[in-house]
C-alpha cells in the first residue's frame, strides 16, 4: 500500500468517526424533544442511510408551472439511451416564462457549446462548485445524508462533504449575506419538513443543469417526505424569482435510499480539464491550508 493510499484511508478513518460522533450527539439531542412533537419530525437521520439522486426534477401535479426542459431543437440523447451520439444539455430559452435577460444569458452559453467554443456546458457537480438552491438537489451518483437536532438539519452530500444548515426557526435574519446556500429555515409539519430559502447569490449559480440563470431575488421553498415504505425521499418545490422568471417554477425531486456509510471523496482531486476549452475554471487554491 502506497503511503498517499494508506494516508488517504486513515483520513476516511477519521472522517467516518468524526461523522459518526456528530450522529450521537445530534441523535442525543433529538432525544431530548418532547414525545408529541417527535410524533410529527420527518425523522431522516441515520449513520448508515443516505439518499441518492433519482433522475432530474420531475414534473409538478397538473396546472402548475414546471421546471425548464430541453429545447425542443436540440433533443437530449444521453448515456443510458441506447446507441447514438450522447448529445449536451441544451435548456429551452425559448421558453415564455423567462425574463429577456435570462433567456439572452441561456442562449449565450448553448451557443458556447454548440459551437464548440465550450467542451461541455457547465453543470456545478462537473467544474467542482456549489450548486445552490435548489441546483444542488440534482448532485447525482453519490448519496447525501441528514443530521438533525431541535435547532437545526444538516444536509450532508457525500462528495466534498458539502453541507447545507437549515435553521428550525421562524424568522430570517434581518441581513443576510448571499451565499451559495443561502440561508434556510424551517419547520416540521405533519411529518414533513418544510424550508424556506433566501439570500442566495447568483454569480455562476443556476437553478438546474440547463444553465438557468437568478438573480439575488430568488426565494426557494421545498417540501420534504418520506415516500415508498420508507424506501423513497421527495421534495416539492417552488422556485420563485420575480427578476428573473415570470411566474413561479414548481418541481418534484426524488431520492432512493441507499444502506451505505457516508465515504470520503473529495471532487478537485485529479479533475482537470486537459483539453482547455471549458471557460469555467476548475476551484484551485494557490496555497496550503495548513
Amino acid at each position: 500500500m502506497s503511503t498517499r493510499t494508506a494516508g488517504a484511508k486513515r483520513g476516511a478513518i477519521a472522517r467516518l468517526g468524526t461523522t459518526a460522533a456528530l450522529c450521537t450527539a445530534f441523535i442525543f439531542a433529538a432525544s431530548t424533544t418532547p414525545a408529541a412533537a417527535q410524533d410529527k419530525i420527518l425523522q431522516l437521520m441515520s449513520s448508515t442511510v443516505g439518499w441518492i439522486s433519482q433522475g432530474g426534477f420531475l414534473d409538478p401535479p397538473a396546472g402548475m408551472r414546471g421546471p425548464i426542459r430541453q429545447h425542443p431543437a436540440h433533443p437530449f440523447h444521453g448515456n443510458l439511451d441506447g446507441p447514438g451520439q450522447v448529445t449536451p444539455a441544451i435548456g429551452n430559452h425559448d421558453d415564455p416564462v423567462l425574463k429577456p435577460w435570462a433567456a439572452a444569458h441561456m442562449k449565450a452559453t448553448s451557443d458556447e457549446v454548440l459551437s464548440g467554443r465550450m467542451s461541455l456546458p457547465f453543470t456545478a457537480q462537473s467544474r467542482c462548485y456549489p450548486g445552490g438552491v435548489p441546483g444542488q438537489l440534482l448532485y447525482p451518483i453519490e448519496p447525501m445524508y441528514f443530521l438533525q437536532n431541535p435547532k437545526q438539519v444538516w444536509m450532508i452530500w457525500q462528495r466534498d462533504h458539502m453541507v447545507r444548515r437549515i435553521y428550525l426557526t421562524d424568522k430570517h435574519s434581518e441581513v443576510i449575506k448571499p451565499s451559495w446556500f443561502g440561508e434556510s429555515i424551517g419547520r416540521f409539519e405533519n411529518g414533513e419538513l418544510f424550508v424556506d430559502t433566501i439570500g442566495l447569490q447568483s454569480k455562476n449559480s443556476y437553478i438546474d443543469n440547463y444553465r438557468t440563470p437568478h438573480s439575488e431575488k430568488l426565494h426557494v421553498t421545498e417540501r420534504y417526505k418520506v415516500v415508498n415504505n420508507g424506501n423513497a425521499l421527495e421534495a416539492f418545490i417552488k422556485v420563485d424569482d420575480p427578476d428573473a422568471f415570470n411566474e413561479p417554477l414548481y418541481m418534484i425531486k426524488r431520492w432512493r435510499k441507499s444502506d451505505n456509510p457516508l465515504l470520503e471523496t473529495v471532487c478537485p482531486e485529479n479533475n482537470v480539464d486537459y483539453f482547455y476549452n471549458n471557460l469555467t475554471p476548475i476551484p484551485q487554491a494557490t496555497k496550503a491550508d495548513f
